[in-house]
């Protein structure tokens, strides 16, 4: 026969175990709940300091004031925000969205740089006049047609083997709404020096603006829902083992609470 004693025992274990993970998630909700006011004061100091120069501040090179007013006055870093932080699912998506826009960053002013240096040697091919008639006419001429490079040709060019391919489509859809604006800042510049210094930290200060953006991400993204720590014993839950308790029940019970009571009601109308 059950002691009512014992039940008395079981129903004032259970009060209490509910009470101890009512308490954890409180906590636990304090903390994250702080966390999370802590990141957003951080992003608005970041966003009124972004872009990170102030906005008076003058350089002493004019390549870095000429950067300074791209990030300033273009799409540049709206578009490289959205677009990297739009990619949730997977971190590799966005690490493959990062590399992708330095690379392409990379090689776009290398190539740039590279016009530079074929224009200084131009006034001497001019002078170099070779009269080997219409090229139809030359019989060393060999007629081969260049096609366009269609858009395939292009992505394939843009991609870096072994990373991800939906980081990269929208690396790629992206950069083509910023390079006519990073291609005309450093065009605009006819120093050597300038040209390297614009290049130098450009490159710089996107990687710092990507890990911005991931800070900001992490910010923006809502906590995970907070599970009963593994071994824990919910209310629906019978208690623990009594050798685990150590309050000398003779026996474990196994009914629910509701049933609990309703035993008790009855128990106490005979």
């Amino acid at each position: 026969m059950i002691n009512r004693k014992e039940f008395m025992q079981e129903m004032q274990l259970r009060a209490h175990i509910r009470e101890a993970i009512k308490v954890v998630k409180k906590n636990r909700g304090y903390a994250l709940e702080e966390e999370q006011k802590l990141r957003t004061v951080i992003r608005q100091l970041i966003n009124e300091a972004d872009p990170a120069v102030s906005a008076d501040a003058v350089h002493a090179n004019t390549g870095i004031n000429a950067l300074e007013d791209l990030f300033k006055n273009t799409n540049l870093l709206s578009v490289l925000r959205q677009g990297y932080k739009s990619l949730t699912s997977k971190e590799e998506q966005r690490e493959s969205y990062k590399n992708h826009i330095l690379s392409a960053v990379d090689s776009s002013l290398e190539v740039e740089a590279s016009r530079y240096q074929s224009d200084a040697g131009a006034d001497l091919k001019e002078a170099i006049d070779i009269d080997v008639a219409a090229p139809e006419e030359n019989p060393a001429f060999i007629d081969v047609e260049e096609r366009e490079p269609t858009e395939e040709d292009e992505v394939e060019g843009f991609t870096i083997s072994g990373q991800d391919k939906t980081g990269r489509n929208r690396a790629y859809t992206d950069y083509k709404d910023v390079e006519k604006n990073i291609i005309t800042a450093f065009d605009d510049l006819d120093d050597a020096d300038d040209r390297e210094m614009f290049k130098d930290y450009l490159l710089t200060n996107l990687k710092l603006y990507f890990e911005r953006f991931e800070d900001e991400l992490k910010a923006d993204l809502p906590a995970p829902d907070i599970e009963t720590p593994e071994g824990a014993v919910t209310a629906d839950e019978g208690p623990p083992a009594e050798e685990e308790l150590g309050l000398g029940l003779q026996e474990k019970v196994n009914l629910d609470m509701e049933e609990i009571v309703e035993w008790l009601l009855l128990k106490d109308m005979k």
